[in-house]
């Protein structure tokens, strides 16, 4: 694998010797200094052009950076729409284990949505300064009690969906809402009680990747076991580990902001499950 210097000299070389490209900076986590290093992190590069058309039309100006194992355009997939005019990307897995996620962008495309980044190159003076690494953007932001509010009713009330799938068996159905609907909501909670015992000062990074770093490690594991196989009995029993973890933390979110919280939501839903779960898959009745 090539070393983090070699990359960037690489990546540097190629924008100052294109006339097409007329500047060039570094984002991600590569230039974020709280994000540990490892050999998985991605070169996030962007390179400011006048227009995408000819780095679109001959795509062989990328084989200068190495051997490609695959590779995705990510302008070119139906399901992310895009105006390959304002920008144009590829996403590289490199045979030697470095990936680059390098895009062509106009300046217009990009000025309004830069956090991170280090200046690698500036040939017409875009940037006001050569680098902005603080990541505060990002920090844990402090809900509002409405907010609150709302995160807790969708956290109890999807579990409705949820245990009717059971009963149905329709195990693709109550995954997915467990995972896209209700973990969701469960990781908001946990994310506002890391926010809480930091002070709202830190990220707990994409998708709660951070999690396991901030909560107390009995935390973490009762949300890992949340996680269950797609078996009714699993399910069931990871269901009330999702309701007994979600209902304790939102109490301490909401005794630590002054909230109120609808506690009673909490043991009428925890109930409603406990009487579905004991349902013959032959019930005609709701008794």
């Amino acid at each position: 694998m090539r070393n983090e210097q070699d990359m960037l000299t690489l990546i540097t070389q190629t924008a100052i010797e294109d006339p097409r490209i007329r500047a060039a900076y570094l984002e991600g986590s590569r230039v974020n200094p709280k994000v540990p290093a490892d050999m998985f992190q991605d070169y996030d590069v962007v390179y400011i052009v006048n227009e995408t058309k000819s780095f679109r039309e001959d795509k062989t100006w990328i084989d200068r950076f190495g051997e490609r194992l695959f590779m995705q355009l990510p302008e070119e997939n139906v399901y992310y729409p895009s105006d390959v005019d304002q920008s144009y990307g590829w996403l590289i897995q490199f045979a030697d284990g470095s990936r680059l996620d390098l895009h062509v962008s106009l300046i217009a495309s990009v000025q309004n949505r830069m956090d991170l980044y280090r200046v690698l190159v500036d040939k017409d003076g875009y940037f006001p300064q050569t680098e902005q690494l603080s990541d505060e953007m990002y920090w844990i932001q402090k809900p509002t009690e409405e907010e609150f509010l709302c995160t807790c009713n969708e956290f109890w009330w999807c579990f409705d969906n949820a245990a009717k799938g059971l009963w149905r068996d329709e195990m693709p159905y109550v995954m997915d809402m467990l995972d896209f609907n209700i973990r969701p909501m469960l990781k908001r909670l946990l994310i506002w009680e890391i926010g809480i015992d930091y002070d709202f000062s830190i990220s707990a990074g994409k998708a709660g990747k951070y999690m396991k770093k901030y909560l107390p490690d009995d935390i973490y594991q009762r949300f890992l076991d949340t996680y269950a196989r797609p078996e009714k009995t699993a399910v069931w029993a990871a269901i009330f580990k999702m309701c007994e973890l979600g209902d304790a933390v939102a109490k301490e979110v909401s005794d630590a902001l002054c909230f109120n919280y609808n506690e009673a939501e909490a043991i009428n839903c925890m109930s409603y499950l406990k009487k579905v779960q004991k349902f013959a898959a032959d019930a005609q009745t709701f008794d």
